[in-house]
């Protein structure tokens, strides 16, 4: 169905799992206060906004399953932290050949899975190589340029056809997994990683409760028990927060900051993230088909007034966000100017029009209502349809029926779908597939991030879609709570350093 790379929503409400972000950072991510001594055996419990429909990461999609298991229960070689960067974690280190072919990793001794089972290289070995031979896994793809992996005493050897600038952060994700060969257990309702966290009970409907890994390799969670309640209304998690039920509040709505900061219980965090909430624009017919038309629409919208309703984030006017390598400011490309929107409509021959907005039912009117007075100011009728998921993923995701259409994108380097013409994107320029691949191949991570500047500034240029904003990550904390992630926690949440005061 939908890869790594995939439209947030399609990902995560196809495991029933969605995650939604109001926007993108404005304010620097910041401790709470707390004065009080970490409780070692305290609970913190955690909004999240939709479960997964089972656990099983190799096979399932949605964002949830990634910000639950990835860094707490399951780990790779190599892991990123919420800036993207990339760490060592199961391997000690790790050196790659400078003709970029050969990758070899040091396996850490005295690693043990969560049931007890030792981690040992041919573990490595046989979680890489069955997730590349196994296409119905997540991201197999990602491991195509992988020719063999071996292991020699502790290392872990990748030998690649051709270098690949993308594998190492694609081993820091679902392809960079490491399970345990032969392993029994039923990875749909239960897990068995190497991370600080053990999956304890899953409450279907309810709750996940991660329990400390006292046996863990590393350094020890700080808090006893993590509890992820999951609770999609808003309004029910901001009554749980105040009711002093939950101690954070993931994916919250910072219109809703003075509300649930009132009586100083809670503090409200923004970090960045790489959230782009993205306007598809069907081009393979008219009057889409059109760039001035394209161009129009881009130059009638009013980015700042989005950012504001939504009440974080910042304006985005290419398909890389801030977070990732190949970004720039792209806003001459398209600036917020009304009268030259209408001047290109009437260029175009693009008068009385009518279009119509296909958008999944859960992400509110906040948007297109915006959108719609936008385009009415430049002569343009926008009619929204607002349906739900199935239908979307079918529509417009499948079978590519729709004029424009709304989705936030919360994974990071994700701009091969710009590469792809038969994703739902509809676009299709070589040059652009040709600059991503010489960033694909490149040894050199400037190079490489280079290209991807170069080929994101013909997208914006060719007016293939607009990009509405950059979307936050909102979280609001207990002043008990110290240690949780605040940026890009749509995508990934590591509780390693999560603590508790008394």
């Amino acid at each position: 169905m939908l890869r790594r790379t995939t439209v947030a929503a399609a990902a995560l409400l196809a495991a029933g799992a969605l995650l939604l972000s109001a926007c993108t950072g404005g304010t620097t991510p910041s401790p709470s206060a707390s004065t009080g001594a970490p409780d070692a055996d305290a609970q913190v419990a955690v909004r999240l906004v939709l479960e997964p429909s089972n656990l099983d990461i190799r096979e399932t999609a949605g964002a949830a399953l990634d910000q639950i298991l990835i860094d707490n229960v399951y780990q790779g070689l190599v892991s990123r932290t919420p800036d993207q960067e990339i760490v060592d974690t199961l391997a000690s280190s790790h050196e790659v050949s400078a003709d970029g072919l050969t990758y070899t990793f040091t396996l850490r001794e005295g690693v043990t899975f969560q049931d007890g089972q030792a981690l040992t290289p041919q573990d490595v070995v046989w979680s890489l190589q069955q997730l590349k031979d196994t296409a119905a896994f997540r991201d197999s793809a990602r491991l195509k340029n992988v020719t063999s992996i071996t292991a020699n005493g502790q290392d872990i050897v990748l030998t690649l056809s051709a270098p690949d600038s993308t594998l190492l952060w694609n081993l820091t994700g679902r392809a960079g997994l490491v399970f345990k060969e032969g392993d029994s257990v039923d990875r749909k309702t239960k897990a068995n990683g190497t991370g600080p966290y053990t999956l304890t009970d899953w409450k279907q409907g309810d709750s996940i409760t991660l329990t400390r890994n006292d046996a863990y390799w590393g350094e020890k969670a700080k808090v006893k028990e993590v509890v992820l309640d999951f609770i999609p209304d808003t309004q029910a998690a901001l009554a749980g927060a105040l009711s002093n039920e939950l101690d954070v509040v993931t994916g919250f709505d910072a219109t809703l900051k003075d509300q649930i900061e009132a009586n100083g219980a809670f503090a409200l965090t923004l970090g960045k993230s790489t959230d782009k909430g993205t306007l598809a624009m069907n081009s393979t017919s008219a009057p889409l088909s059109d760039k001035r038309v394209r161009q129009a629409i881009r130059q009638a919208i009013d980015k700042k007034s989005i950012v504001t309703a939504l009440g974080a984030g910042q304006t985005l006017y290419g398909p890389i966000p801030e977070l990732d390598p190949g970004y720039e400011d792209l806003e001459s490309t398209a600036p917020f100017d009304p009268d030259a929107a209408r001047k290109l409509l009437a260029d175009a021959g693009a008068t009385d029009l009518t279009l119509t907005l296909t958008i999944p039912s859960f992400y509110g009117t906040t948007v297109s209502q915006i959108l719609v007075s936008n385009l009415n100011d430049v002569g343009i009728t926008l009619k929204v349809d607002a349906v739900e998921f199935p239908t979307w993923l079918n529509d417009v995701y499948v079978n590519k029926d729709y004029d424009l259409s709304f989705v936030l994108h919360t994974e990071a380097h994700d701009f091969e779908n710009w590469t792809n013409p038969d994703y739902y994107f509809t676009y299709d320029n070589p040059d652009v597939q040709a600059l991503y691949a010489k960033s694909v191949a490149a040894t050199d991570p400037k190079a490489a991030a280079d290209f991807l500047t170069q080929a994101a500034k013909i997208v914006a240029e060719d007016q293939a879609a607009d990009w509405l904003y950059n979307g936050a990550s909102v979280v609001a904390i207990a002043p008990t709570v110290t240690g949780f992630p605040t940026v890009n926690t749509n995508e990934r949440m590591n509780l390693a350093d999560l603590a508790k005061s008394r």
